[in-house]
């Protein structure tokens, strides 16, 4: 019988979440560096640069990814040859590794878990509750499968339940155009398929902790095609057929979408075909390690080495932009597509100051002393705690969709000269943003700490109880965006994936 210590467990968890925070696999990030090298967008190969070198930088840090620090989710493979010491389950010993993980003072990650969802959304402070998943397995040891997920990625999650005679990945392919860009892309899809619908779910989440191994899959499809199991070649077939869609890295339209697809399934019944699929995005994190009894895991950190040298370029459509003496005139210039580095101060604010935002006007009371949005940017951001020296914590984009139903409001009641996320925008929020002679830029997602670093002064100014979600002034230094909608309502989140769905399609008739 093998006894696993109760320490030893809680440990492993931290250290994992710890290691997961700010080193990517080394199997995405090849993955994300041949994607990079075939990419003929400059504004797609530039987000896949911005990706790369954050991560790099990261790893050097060793400070997140993304601030988005994610929901942990595990999966717990114990043998049934195991004793765990003490009287904490294995939800209770899991969550104390998060919290330990979380409030590392050396390299503290965002809080992001509310309690109450349906009601006050408090926010727990500390991360936990995780979601664990227990399964009891042959052996004497217990095999651990930790990830944090992004909630934008996890936010586009899809579920339907299919008639069995109905094609998998014609769902698939369009399924994902309506997903946007919020989950983040070029990352990865894990599709469960059979069971039942909770099954399948469960499936697609795990399935998403495999390494990447589609240019291996690909290999074997072309030479020996006749031993590709049917699940192998759905694989294939979706990715040919969602790249072949021009959604390109962070929508911007492009080659690569998606890095791999994963699927698992299992048996169902004969009158169903449940199927889940669940994005996961450019700040892919997780870890695999077991527990024997001897000690606590060793996780392995990788070479730095590994990372491939990249450096960004600057273009012709790049602009240097001071906001502090910005005006509507001035911003009629720039056009959807056109990459700026922005200097200044600006405001942030995303999905509860909004909402208190919004309250404190309408019923009169008007915003807080110091909080003025007339002729400012906002940045939609909620950063990771600074730790040593730092300004401010990671700090890259949320997903701006979220705030669609405020942006009229903010832009005719506040002043407001233009806005900063990620992802993109719905058409009534375009047509506000063209009718106010706005513009909206987008911030690469996944690239946080390589953002933080543009930001030289931080200062929160209102709202400071809601902690990360609080309205900071940032002093930003070319802080690199993209101009997604620019002021006469050009959207480069429809243009982008439009154009190069027709071009991928012209360098596939040249190939054939």
């Amino acid at each position: 019988m093998t006894i696993i210590k109760q320490q030893d467990f809680v440990n492993s968890v931290a250290n994992a979440l710890q290691f997961i925070s700010y080193y990517h696999p080394i199997d995405f990030i090849k993955a994300m560096h041949k994607a990079y090298l075939a990419e003929q967008n400059p504004a797609a190969k530039d987000a896949i640069a911005q990706i790369l070198i954050n991560s790099r930088m990261s790893a050097e840090g060793k400070r997140p990814i993304c601030q988005d620090t994610g929901i942990v989710t595990v999966f717990v493979k114990i043998g049934m040859k195991v004793q765990f010491e003490g009287e904490l389950t294995v939800q209770e010993l899991v969550d104390a590794g998060v919290r330990k993980a979380y409030l590392d003072p050396s390299n503290p990650l965002r809080a992001s878990i509310v309690a109450d969802p349906a009601g006050a959304r408090k926010n727990t402070q500390d991360n936990t509750p995780s979601v664990v998943h227990v399964e009891m397995v042959t052996g004497n040891k217990v095999e651990v499968m930790i990830a944090a997920k992004g909630g934008g990625s996890e936010n586009k999650s899809k579920m339907v339940m299919l008639n069995p005679s109905d094609s998998i990945a014609d769902w698939v392919e369009k399924t994902v155009p309506s997903m946007g860009a919020g989950w983040c892309p070029p990352g990865m899809l894990g599709i469960g398929i059979g069971g039942t619908t909770e099954k399948a779910a469960v499936m697609a989440k795990e399935s998403l902790m495999e390494a990447v191994d589609i240019f291996d899959l690909q290999e074997k499809a072309k030479n020996n095609p006749e031993q590709l199991n049917a699940d192998e070649k759905l694989r294939l077939e979706i990715m040919q057929r969602v790249n072949a869609l021009g959604i390109g890295a962070q929508g911007l339209g492009g080659l690569t979408t998606v890095l791999d697809i994963k699927i698992k399934s299992c048996p169902t019944h004969a009158a169903s075909l449940p199927v889940v699929m669940i994005p996961n995005c450019a700040a892919t994190r997780h870890a695999h390690f077991e527990l024997d009894g001897s000690g606590e895991a060793e996780l392995v950190a990788p070479k730095l080495s590994e990372w491939p040298e990249i450096t960004r370029e600057g273009g012709e459509n790049v602009h240097r932009v001071n906001v502090n003496n910005l005006t509507k005139a001035d911003m009629a210039s720039w056009k959807s597509g056109d990459s700026l580095l922005l200097s200044g101060k600006i405001l942030t604010g995303r999905d509860a100051a909004h909402k208190r935002i919004h309250s404190l006007i309408t019923s009169g009371k008007g915003l807080p002393e110091g909080v003025d949005f007339n002729g400012r940017f906002i940045y939609y951001v909620g950063p990771v705690d600074a730790v040593r020296d730092e300004v401010v914590g990671p700090a890259g984009p949320t997903t701006a969709t979220r705030m669609d139903k405020y942006t009229d409001f903010m832009l005719e009641e506040t002043g407001l000269l233009g806005m900063i996320g990620k992802s993109e925008r719905g058409q009534q929020t375009v047509d506000s943003i063209a009718k106010h002679k706005s513009v909206y830029l987008m911030a690469v997602g996944g690239a946080a700490y390589l953002v933080s670093k543009a930001i030289k002064k931080s200062r929160v100014v209102a709202f400071a109880d809601l902690g990360m979600e609080a309205i900071y002034e940032f002093d930003v230094e070319d802080m690199p965006v993209t101009v997604a909608v620019d002021s006469e309502g050009n959207n480069v989140h429809e243009q982008g994936p439009a154009i190069w769905k027709v071009k991928i399609e012209e360098i596939a008739d040249k190939l054939a």
